[in-house]
């Protein structure tokens, strides 16, 4: 029952991982670490094929060894916070408006003191 739970989760993070390829705002690699963390424990064969992927593999290991994020992810990581902030200035009020601001202090000082590939 356990690996059938991982197994389905590993495939729904595949799923948003591949839908954050067309949508800006969703990101692809983290729902990919998610689903190799799935695959080992319910699938090998999808987790190696994951692991295995020409564009995303290399992000997948660095982060299971050395939990390293590349200075390209690191840019691209502030640059959709950057437009995350900008959306919620001209949507939001005030407070609300701020939280972003918060959420991208704490997720980006998070991401920059992560060792680079």
């Amino acid at each position: 029952m356990k690996r059938q739970l991982y197994l389905c989760a590993g495939l729904l993070a595949v799923a948003l991982g591949t839908i954050g390829i067309f949508l800006p705002l969703l990101p692809t690699v983290p729902f990919m670490i998610l689903a190799a963390f799935c695959f080992a424990r319910s699938s090998p064969a999808l987790e190696a094929r994951l692991l295995n992927h020409p564009r995303y593999g290399h992000h997948l290991v660095a982060w299971r060894e050395k939990g390293a994020i590349s200075r390209r992810g690191k840019w691209s990581a502030t640059a959709a916070f950057g437009l995350s902030i900008a959306i919620g200035f001209a949507a939001l009020t005030l407070p609300w408006s701020l939280v972003p601001v918060g959420v991208a202090v704490l997720c980006l000082g998070w991401i920059w003191f992560k060792p680079e590939t």
